[in-house]
């Protein structure tokens, strides 16, 4: 009896040895709330892979640029006094038409419905700009139309680098190129407010600065060496599809 016993004690002790430890790893890594909980829920099976939530929102977003931007583009082409602003209204209107198009053709097979007005706050950016003339239309244009950009941005470079599904990954691939184009062609024009961005920027972050300190005043740092390959490497690619400041949009029509 006392070798049972025995016995039975040592395999109690295993079963709960071998608790205390796979009970972390369900806790932390499946357990409702989580990060990989909440992707897994949010997510459904495609043939071009899983479509998560933010790919879904993605898409949404996409859309809605394209319905608030494109008549905001057409409005800068047929009103703006300066060329500059023009040239970026017409950015405006043939990327997001060309973008437009794929994020339909993306929706429509992996069963995401878009919407098809702008949102109230989009519909208010569109009313400020029809208000307004003249110099304060081309500054309210080009500072509107680049915050707007500068946000999503974000965005899809976070899709960009966490989606699973092919087809969400090409559109954010696409409308990078298509955002980075904007931005650029609102930004030449001179008007945009860049101490109001950054400090926009500052107020919605929580975290503290990072980085190496500021310089002393007049001090020159010490030149870095060339970052390279060491030895004799033969290369083919070319680090740049288009001069510094100017963005290549040029690109094939969407596998789908």
């Amino acid at each position: 009896m006392r070798r049972v016993n025995g016995t039975a004690l040592i395999i109690a002790a295993l079963v709960a040895t071998l608790g205390a430890i796979a009970f972390p790893v369900w806790s932390y890594a499946d357990r409702s709330g989580t990060g990989q909980a909440n992707l897994a829920a949010g997510s459904v099976a495609t043939r071009w892979g899983p479509l998560s939530a933010a790919d879904r929102d993605l898409l949404v977003k996409v859309r809605l640029a394209g319905l608030w931007e494109i008549p905001a583009g057409q409005q800068a082409v047929e009103r703006a006094p300066t060329e500059a602003v023009k040239a970026a209204g017409d950015h405006l209107i043939v990327g997001h038409t060309d973008l437009d198009k794929r994020v339909r053709a993306a929706a429509a097979q992996l069963g995401v419905e878009l919407p098809n007005q702008p949102t109230e706050q989009q519909q208010g950016w569109l009313d400020e700009l029809t208000a307004a003339s003249g110099e304060t239309y081309q500054r309210k244009f080009a500072n509107l139309l680049r915050a707007s950009h500068g946000k999503v941005f974000a965005v899809i470079a976070q899709v960009r680098d966490s989606t699973r599904n092919s087809l969400v990954r090409q559109l954010a691939t696409d409308s990078n190129q298509t955002v980075l184009d904007h931005i650029t062609m609102l930004e030449s024009t001179g008007l945009v407010d860049f101490d109001a961005i950054a400090n926009g920027a500052a107020a919605a972050s929580t975290a503290s600065p990072t980085g190496p300190p500021p310089p002393p005043s007049g001090a020159t740092p010490p030149e870095p060496p060339p970052a390279g390959p060491s030895g004799d490497v033969s290369t083919t690619s070319r680090p740049s599809p288009a001069p510094p400041g100017e963005v290549n949009t040029g690109r094939p029509e969407p596998q789908m």
